[in-house]
């Protein structure tokens, strides 16, 4: 667990949306303690949200090897932002 890439304050993630490779979602690291993350949705917020918090996802961590989260919830295809991904 220790070669785990972790999500640094103050950068910005971004991935895209996997039906639509022109939608971007990004997010900048705001604060964070071990198990969440807040952050300033700098494109692709859900409706009108700019900063939000949330829960590092444990499973995928440990699936990709960088911690993750799933800005627009849990769903068959839904983006994840992972700390591998900076902008």
């Amino acid at each position: 667990m220790n070669n785990i890439k972790r999500f640094e304050v103050g950068k910005t993630y971004a991935t895209c949306s996997i039906g639509n490779t022109d939608c971007i979602i990004a997010a900048k690291i705001l604060r964070r303690t071990a198990a969440t993350v807040t952050v300033e949705m700098v494109r692709g917020g859900i409706c009108g949200d700019k900063v939000r918090t949330f829960r590092i996802s444990k499973g995928l961590t440990a699936f990709i090897g960088a911690e993750a989260i799933k800005p627009w919830g849990t769903y068959s295809m839904a983006p994840t932002i992972s700390a591998d991904r900076a902008a």
